[in-house]
């Protein structure tokens, strides 16, 4: 598979985790009272495992693995790459936006999701569902 038909992929995980986001950040932002920053840590984790478990069977799926162990592996680096770059740029993004510039919290986080997604492939793609050969070379 091209890295561009993997950028392809990776994109439309990311709309549908777009989708849930902003399905989940209203629903506790304006459903639940939660405050817009709290709200928006819980609502990105949630599309974070989303998209996890989306890129594991079908836009990685040529390199996903059989063992259990090897997935917990992967997620637990996915969450601390891609799922920290997305937690870390919406809070301090939404913070500017929201808490700063007074733009719509529903506006500022489609700003924020933009924002991290490029960097979010790039993890991905080196570090958390790399390739069996490079696997070694990395954790040498």
């Amino acid at each position: 598979m091209t890295l561009l038909q993997r950028w392809i992929k990776f994109n439309m995980v990311g709309l549908m985790g777009m989708g849930v986001q902003l399905t989940v950040l209203p629903l506790l932002k304006s459903g639940f009272g939660f405050d817009y920053l709290l709200a928006t840590v819980l609502a990105v984790e949630t599309a974070v495992l989303h998209n996890f478990a989306w890129h594991e069977k079908f836009t990685w799926r040529d390199r996903a693995s059989m063992h259990y162990s090897e997935v917990v592996k992967r997620l637990l680096r996915f969450n601390l790459t891609t799922g920290m770059v997305s937690i870390v740029g919406n809070v301090v993004i939404m913070r500017f936006l929201v808490g700063q510039e007074h733009f719509p919290y529903m506006m500022a986080n489609i700003v924020a999701i933009g924002c991290c997604s490029i960097l979010n492939f790039l993890c991905s793609e080196v570090l958390v569902f790399r390739k069996a050969a490079t696997a070694g070379r990395i954790s040498s």
